[in-house]
């Protein structure tokens, strides 16, 4: 024990010396009242300081920013929560309105959604995931909670192409739901259009356009839309409806297919009048 005690003060008495001569120069500084000593004891006194709060201020620094970064990650994931809140409560809200839509009608609705939206101008044509085999059958109308989309124009198993509205090839009867006024509806590549329409024919801007009782095919009373623009030609005597629909075939997402069957001899010849064959 004493051998180690004493290797240990041999191996490290250069330390030793150094600390005690250390300590007793602070002591005999402390003691000292000159000038000189007094300036160097506040030069070191504000060294030292300076040191600690720079020392001090870099560590907060540090801190801070590591902090800033860590509330910017919080945020980051409370604005990826609250965009998946949007959207589930925009889901909600709409498959809310079509459930309610849905209870509203009398006839059993068959529910699709649009997997591809075919759009060549001035032609548009929807693909569904409903077919045959849920009960979906050529000439069937197709809608959303808020109106008309178009009509199913071929099916298979599982999948159905919709004409819609916006396609020159699909010719709808509507009427004018307040004044009664009847005509066929068609798309132009710009615009639905209702045609030559006699001038003193009671359409106003901002009447409703509904489906017509004239149609066999379609079920009367379907909202398609609403009068936004009256253009009448030169002589005066006919003029040219446009309507915009309720339904946004832009945005549409889920929509209804309409099993409405009356008679299927005369289904059969209206569809064929409605929709013309584009694959001769």
């Amino acid at each position: 024990m004493f051998n180690y005690i004493r290797n240990f003060f041999f191996n490290a008495k250069e330390y030793i010396i150094t600390i005690i001569l250390l300590l007793v120069s602070l002591v005999v500084i402390s003691q000292n009242d000159k000038s000189e000593i007094k300036r160097f004891k506040t030069i070191s006194f504000a060294a030292v300081a300076f040191l600690k709060s720079s020392l001090s201020s870099a560590s907060d620094f540090l801190k801070d920013d590591e902090e800033l970064q860590n509330q910017k990650k919080i945020n980051a994931k409370l604005m990826l929560e609250v965009n998946n809140l949007r959207n589930y409560k925009k889901e909600n809200e709409e498959l809310k309105t079509l459930l309610n839509f849905k209870k509203s009608i009398p006839k059993d609705l068959i529910p699709a959604e649009i997997v591809s939206k075919k759009i060549t101008m001035p032609r548009w044509n929807f693909i569904i995931n409903s077919g045959k085999n849920d009960g979906v059958k050529e000439g069937m109308p197709v809608l959303t909670e808020t109106g008309l989309v178009g009509i199913v124009y071929s099916c298979s198993g599982s999948f159905s192409v919709v004409r819609t509205l916006r396609n020159v090839d699909l010719n709808i009867a509507v009427t004018n739901q307040r004044s009664l006024v009847n005509g066929v509806l068609n798309w132009n590549g710009k615009n639905l259009i209702i045609k030559n329409i006699p001038s003193t024919y009671d359409m106003e801007l901002g009447d409703r356009i509904v489906t017509s009782d004239f149609s066999t095919l379609i079920p009367p009373s379907i909202p398609v839309g609403l009068i936004v623009k009256k253009e009448t030609d030169q002589s005066g005597l006919v003029s040219n409806v446009i309507v915009s629909t309720f339904a946004d075939l832009s945005r549409a997402q889920n929509v209804f297919v309409y099993p409405f069957i009356r008679s299927k001899e005369i289904d059969s010849l209206e569809f064929n009048l409605m929709i013309k064959r584009d694959d001769k």
